[in-house]
């Protein structure tokens, strides 16, 4: 299985309307883009490996799971991938529990050429701001994870806004050793500044919430 990183971003077609689905994933293709098709939300889950990178364009009404059900189940996965719904049988009050559910646009079938260009490529930008999120996270919290057990706790010290002689003072070191630990911390942590770290450990303890 490749690893998250080494993913490419693909725009998955997820319709029963074979026609349909075949000029639609003809058109993207026209436009450069990488395509898997799939004639339901079975098909698709059944082909799924690993985390997913792109976007999906999605029916609302299928055999088996409707697009509505899929969506729900990514969700409950925490998979965000962004979904563009396209069905034939969109009224308002689909739209709305459509974008309510994270869903990023919802069209009509027949979609014009440039509409459903211009939805996915901006789902794709998405994406990829969403996927350099999570890289950056990752990195910060393999630095963080590289921290030995003193100089995590001068971490956590000096994010609370602790000054090295009260730090030394509370852990039993010299200052001097204080001093030493913080430059390793500010150097392993990629940080030119205490603001700088603070804004780290934010990131780092909000992620941590996500998970919980």
């Amino acid at each position: 299985m490749k690893t998250a990183e080494h993913l490419e971003q693909s725009v998955y077609v997820v319709d029963d309307d074979e026609p349909l689905r075949t000029a639609v994933t003809r058109m993207l293709k026209s436009a450069g883009h990488r395509v898997k098709s799939f004639g339901s939300a079975a098909e698709f889950l059944l082909a799924r490996e690993g985390p997913l990178r792109g976007c999906i364009v999605l029916d609302v009404r299928m055999p088996g799971p409707s697009g509505f059900e899929l969506q729900a189940g990514l969700n409950r996965q925490a998979e965000s991938v962004p979904v563009i719904f396209l069905t034939g049988h969109g009224d308002i009050p689909m739209s709305v529990r459509a974008i309510k559910a994270g869903a990023v646009d919802f069209l009509t079938k027949p979609v014009l050429r440039d509409t459903l260009l211009s939805a996915v490529d901006s789902a794709l930008a998405l994406d990829q701001e969403r996927w350099s999120r999570d890289e950056n996270r990752r990195a910060m919290a393999d630095r963080l994870a590289s921290l030995t057990p003193c100089e995590l706790e001068v971490y956590r010290r000096v994010v609370e806004g602790q000054p090295n002689k009260q730090i030394a003072a509370e852990v039993g070191s010299a200052e001097r050793t204080v001093k030493a630990h913080r430059a390793r911390v500010m150097e392993k942590m990629g940080a030119r500044s205490i603001a700088e770290l603070v804004h780290i450990a934010d990131s780092l303890a909000s992620v941590a919430e996500e998970t919980v």
